[in-house]
């Protein structure tokens, strides 16, 4: 009876073991998606101030990011290493068309509209594109990279960064910038290019300043070094965010019951400042644990990544995962007050749909890497 009944549960766990392989998904990985997915949907039910009709549009934007993290994950990788560089075109193209028909709102050029019916952001899908790209290039090339693959990388990367930045979109344009740099590292980028591209950045440092950087984003750096300066103006967001965040305490003043949040002192909680709510509600515990969450996706990512079977899926993996990292790094880092405001949302939390789905595609890609790993 007992070898029966031991029988029997192999055969359930390798039933259940055969399903996420047919469906090229790691169960740890979705599962740990899932929770955030969950806990985003609890945040931003207070952050809304109960708005029911916006928790719908988030809950759609999640089981679409869902349904396309699965359907990307039946891709083989050798799919995205063939099509890199086409997405790459199509997306210059889509951001070529946002200059000339794109869609504004609050002063920044950066959407697309398709028929009317619903719009996007390109620039939030040279996010995937631009590493995408990154790995198929310098998987072809010999590594460590060289001058040359380097100087062709850093076109690769930085045509389309500019191109954001000018809509202006400077917190998307770094995070694009940024993981296409991530994809350098990973090939083996030595410490002496690394050096003296800090060097650099510190010489076009004032061109960026004077040249390129709109006045609403100096104003950011400025009132980043010193908010007080405008307490009632450009300094009110930080100010009312770190007011959040320090109310909350260890244990928090209780789900609902945050009073910079429910009064509407602290503006755009629902989207970028959405950590100051929580923070204020669940204290410094709750944040713990949301990091803890954030921190097992990450380290499970990674670890997918590493068991990739080739150096473009390797690449890729690996880039993708840690601009996801710098993703929560930037957005709890600007709303705290360690970095300047970028307008970065909190990956999977804040309200909003292209990124959710630009996101969970990257998931998509990162399952592909990992179950395809033997195929």
């Amino acid at each position: 009876m007992a070898g029966d009944f031991s029988r029997q549960l192999d055969l359930g766990d390798s039933s259940g073991k055969n399903i996420w392989k047919k469906l090229h998904l790691d169960p740890k990985l979705f599962a740990l998606l899932m929770i955030l997915a969950l806990a985003g949907l609890f945040i931003l039910y207070s952050a809304s101030g109960q708005n029911i009709s916006m928790i719908y549009r988030q809950a759609t934007y999640y089981g679409l990011g869902f349904s396309i993290m699965l359907i990307i994950a039946q891709f083989h990788p050798r799919w995205f290493q063939m099509a890199a560089p086409w997405m790459y075109g199509a997306g210059i193209v889509a951001l070529l068309l946002v200059f000339l028909i794109g869609v504004g709102a609050k002063g920044a050029q950066r959407w697309l509209s398709v028929f009317g019916v619903f719009r996007f952001q390109p620039s939030e899908i040279m996010k995937l594109v631009v590493p995408m790209t990154m790995a198929w290039f310098l998987a072809s090339q010999l590594l460590p990279p060289k001058f040359k693959v380097i100087a062709i990388s850093m076109g690769i990367i930085f045509v389309p960064t500019l191109m954001v930045m000018k809509q202006p979109d400077l917190g998307t344009s770094l995070l694009i910038a940024g993981s296409g740099i991530f994809a350098l590292l990973l090939a083996g980028l030595s410490w002496r290019w690394i050096a003296l591209a800090l060097v650099t950045v510190l010489a076009i440092a004032p061109v960026m300043w004077y040249g390129v950087m709109h006045d609403y984003q100096k104003q950011r750096v400025l009132t980043f070094l010193d908010p007080e300066s405008d307490p009632l103006g450009s300094g009110w967001n930080i100010i009312q965010s770190k007011t959040a965040i320090g109310s909350g305490g260890v244990e928090g003043k209780g789900w609902l019951q945050g009073t910079q949040s429910q009064l509407e002192f602290l503006p755009e909680r629902h989207t970028d400042f959405i950590i100051a709510v929580f923070a204020e509600e669940q204290g410094l515990i709750g944040v713990l644990l949301l990091l803890a969450l954030y921190l097992a996706i990450v380290i499970r990512g990674l670890y997918m990544a590493s068991k990739a079977r080739d150096s473009f899926s390797r690449l890729l993996a690996g880039s993708l995962m840690i601009t996801f990292f710098i993703y929560v790094f930037v957005n709890i880092g600007m709303v705290s007050g360690i970095l300047p405001v970028v307008g970065v949302p909190l990956p999977l939390i804040s309200y909003g749909g292209t990124s959710i789905v630009t996101l969970m595609a990257a998931f998509g890609v990162i399952m592909s890497v990992y179950t395809h790993r033997q195929a």
